[in-house]
């Protein structure tokens, strides 16, 4: 019944099998990982988009903080400029840090505080960093598993005859975000 050649054929049929599917997995997880980092990039540029608004905002009644206004101006410029992953995470965490600054500052004027547009502004950057952290959680946790399914034998094989390679986790490079926010008078 099962000649040398019928075992031969079928052992071929299950290894092209699983180079199929391990190949269309890596593809899947490659493309889930494009998804969500793109999914960062909406999210930073609808923070990118407030920050002029809450400037103009500001600028009136915080004319003794005009130094904390250009950092914030500044580390968006930056954070707009970068393009490599590594960099990106870090400019994003210094421009996180700035608006932290400039929340903390808000507290000593009375007047802005109060102010409806400064409020809803307040209000659409503190839900846009929650988005962009939840937006890094999902990126982090898709390259964890294309890293992990390369790493993994014999789907590695796989992955080095057709150019899959690991990806970088976007991640705070400084503990920025760790520390509380020292603000100075």
């Amino acid at each position: 019944m099962f000649t040398l050649t019928n075992i031969i054929i079928a052992i071929v049929v299950l290894v092209v099998l699983w180079l199929i599917l391990s190949y269309n997995r890596l593809v899947t997880l490659s493309y889930r990982t494009d998804e969500a980092l793109s999914d960062i990039d909406v999210q930073t540029k609808r923070r990118y988009d407030l920050i002029p608004n809450l400037v103009n905002t500001i600028k009136g009644y915080m004319v003794h903080e005009q130094g904390t206004l250009e950092k914030v101006v500044q580390a968006r410029n930056q954070a707009i400029n970068t393009s490599k992953l590594a960099e990106k995470g870090q400019a994003e965490d210094m421009l996180s840090g700035a608006l932290k600054s400039i929340f903390a500052l808000s507290e000593s004027y009375p007047d802005l505080k109060a102010n409806q547009n400064f409020l809803s502004l307040q209000q659409e950057l503190a839900d846009t960093e929650d988005k962009i952290q939840a937006s890094r959680r999902f990126y982090n946790g898709n390259v964890r598993d294309l890293n992990t399914k390369i790493s993994h034998f014999p789907s590695n094989i796989v992955a080095s005859v057709f150019g899959f390679s690991q990806r970088d986790f976007f991640g705070i490079e400084n503990a920025q975000e760790s520390k509380p926010v020292t603000v100075g008078f």
